[in-house]
């Protein structure tokens, strides 16, 4: 097999093991074969976290942490913000390619023929205090929609698929704007289908009957890119989640909500919120440098800074800093603003960060967007699971595709007690 394989010796046995090597990685299953004995179950590799275990091969999308690239099917994430749309994008992840106009409209068209949610579903939402988290909502109402479309069982075929994908994209967007009208105690919105995706979920949490309503297209417009940001982002805790619950052949409406669940976590998709929490704690521009040097000295963290996979500056954190400008000119002024470009020039020339590659990630700007744009703290997340949809249904439609594919299975170390016999409970 000549360079393309990995000599292994077992210095346990002195036996020698070929390998091979295919797209830079060795299977796991293939460390079966060394053994120490012929009652040895065989090697298992240990990855907790699995922070370097390839559970699938994907065309989605392609990250080069080191260099900063963030590619969807190939094409660069900074051309896709500029010229792109998030339906156009989702389409693009779907689908694998992007529509003609043609397809863009008939695409268009699948998608807001299912905005409206089923009344029992609001009935649901309803339900729910006014002060529910809104994730919490998110993930009851995902779940309860698999039992109001129970056909969607049939993961196996292509055409039912692809028309919940249809639905799923089309009413999350609705349900997010009357959890929050919910919230505040105000009548729901239905759907208007003649706005875009974003100018529409605007319209539906912001409209109060005004006469002359319009939403702003600079507000819809950065909503848009911040959703093109996040539509996916490769083998991330909720899209394993979204894989991993999807393997056992489930609706995907039952996996999603597992996605959303992992995404509610504030390591995750709470991430951004947290980075509102820090940049209010600091207060002013002038206690920068202060909170700084708390952080060198292990007395905080700096929230918004370092990516699991990213070493370079996040390219998705360049675009959104570009956007943050643009929506706090058509809104009013964020006195954090000034506090976050302050950090992150400190940041960005102390050596402390920069030889930990600690650059801005996606989180550090787009909380203040969304807070700009009037959403409270605790609609963040919900805002990254609306884009997210589309990357998790693509995702696990490829999953599905995948013959080497099976229900998912970890395997464990166990080192807990021996084989024992049961005590009486008088006895022990």
């Amino acid at each position: 097999m000549g360079n393309n394989t990995l000599t292994v010796t077992d210095n346990r046995t002195g036996k020698t093991y070929e390998l091979p090597i295919e797209d830079g990685t060795i299977r796991a299953i293939d460390l079966r074969k060394i053994k120490a004995g012929a009652d040895d179950f065989g090697l298992m590799s240990y990855d907790p976290a699995y922070m370097n275990t390839a559970e699938c091969k994907s065309t989605i999308t392609y990250i080069d942490g080191d260099k900063g690239i963030l590619e969807y099917r190939g094409y660069p994430i900074e051309q896709l913000a500029e010229h792109s749309t998030y339906l156009e994008v989702a389409y693009l992840l779907i689908y694998g390619d992007l529509p003609t106009k043609e397809r863009l409209d008939w695409w268009t068209n699948r998608i807001k023929r299912h905005t409206f949610i089923h009344n029992n579903l609001i009935e649901v939402i309803q339900s729910f205090r006014y002060d529910a988290h809104p994730m919490g909502v998110l993930i009851s109402s995902v779940s309860a929609m698999s039992t109001l479309f129970p056909e969607a069982k049939d993961v196996e075929n292509p055409t039912v698929r692809e028309k919940q994908i249809w639905r799923i994209l089309g009413q999350i967007p609705t349900i997010a704007a009357f959890a929050y009208r919910h919230r505040i105690g105000r009548p729901f919105n239905q759907p208007d289908n003649s706005l875009s995706y974003t100018a529409n979920l605007l319209y539906m949490m912001d409209y109060m009957h005004q006469r002359d309503y319009e939403v702003n297209p600079v507000l819809a417009k950065a909503l848009d890119v911040l959703f093109i940001l996040h539509a996916d982002h490769e083998q991330n805790c909720s899209t394993a989640t979204m894989r991993g619950v999807g393997s056992s052949r489930v609706d995907p409406y039952s996996s999603l909500s597992a996605a959303v669940a992992a995404l509610y976590g504030p390591l995750h998709g709470g991430a951004n919120e947290a980075v509102i929490h820090m940049l209010q704690h600091i207060g002013s521009v002038k206690n920068v440098p202060a909170f700084i040097e708390r952080v060198k000295k292990g007395e905080g963290r700096l929230m918004g800074f370092g990516h699991r996979v990213y070493k370079n500056y996040d390219p998705r954190a360049k675009i959104i800093r570009k956007v943050a400008y643009e929506v706090f000119e058509a809104t009013e002024s964020n006195p954090l603003l000034e506090i976050a470009v302050e950090l992150e020039r400190i940041a960005l020339q102390d050596d402390y960060f920069i030889s930990r590659k600690l650059y801005p990630n996606v989180d550090f700007y787009s909380g203040l967007i969304y807070q700009a744009l009037g959403f409270p703290i605790e609609y963040f997340s919900f805002l990254f699971a609306i884009p997210r949809a589309a990357g998790w249904l693509t995702q696990w439609v490829e999953m599905l595709n995948d013959d080497e594919q099976k229900i998912m299975r970890p395997r464990q170390i166990y080192l807990g007690a021996s084989r024992r016999d049961y005590v009486p409970l008088d006895k022990r």
